[in-house]
């Protein structure tokens, strides 16, 4: 896992370099595209010798291409497993290189801090044969958004009363439209009231 050892040297991902990121992606991806035409030539080669063994009625040819069919099918099967390991490498590139270049426009992208339990964990995922694209993908999010739901926590929090931090949520579900805005006034009016009588500073 070279890769991420280069790439999780580093504890923040306000360490990491977007552009070294980009190259790196660029690489993986040529790699990515290389296993891709790799694979369908073997899946093309792998049809001739079928259509050939099918055609011919020497058993001593057809021993010989059946061994070849079965070479060749090895060969695919490793490409394959190299193909899976490639593309969630690259993923992992991707997702680091997007969320970087958020931070540097000053979006919010969550907070990242890779520690050695995320390394050991998505060097397991990236290593595993057993998990696709697709599954790796939702485990990662896991590792990220994890990071994210930190940085929202932290800043809705941060010199808010509970009160403040009732009403942060409650805006943020009029955004997502899980609540009217009148509803969300008088829910938010009901909030200040009653948070402010616990902290005995009676009536708003």
């Amino acid at each position: 896992m070279a890769i991420l050892d280069k790439l999780f040297g580093q504890k923040s991902l306000s360490d990491l370099d977007a552009v070294q990121l980009r190259k790196e992606e660029i690489l993986l991806q040529r790699q990515r595209d290389k296993l891709l035409k790799k694979i369908e030539d073997v899946a093309t080669h792998k049809q001739k010798v079928f259509t050939q063994g099918a055609a011919t009625k020497s058993p001593e040819l057809r021993k010989a291409l059946a061994m070849d069919f079965e070479l060749k099918t090895q060969e695919q099967v490793l490409a394959a497993r190299e193909l899976n390991l490639r593309s969630k490498e690259l993923l992992t590139v991707s997702r680091l290189r997007m969320m970087n270049e958020s931070r540097g426009k000053g979006k919010s992208g969550g907070r990242l801090n890779i520690t050695d339990r995320d390394v050991a964990r998505i060097t397991a995922w990236i290593s595993d044969d057993g998990v696709g694209s697709d599954a790796y993908n939702q485990r990662l999010d896991m590792i990220l958004e994890a990071g994210a739901d930190a940085d929202r926590e932290s800043l809705d929090s941060a010199g808010l009363t509970p009160a403040g931090q009732e009403l942060m949520r409650l805006w943020e579900q009029v955004d997502a439209g899980e609540v009217k805005e009148p509803e969300a006034l008088e829910i938010a009016n009901q909030t200040v009231r009653s948070k402010s009588k616990i902290l005995g500073q009676g009536e708003v």
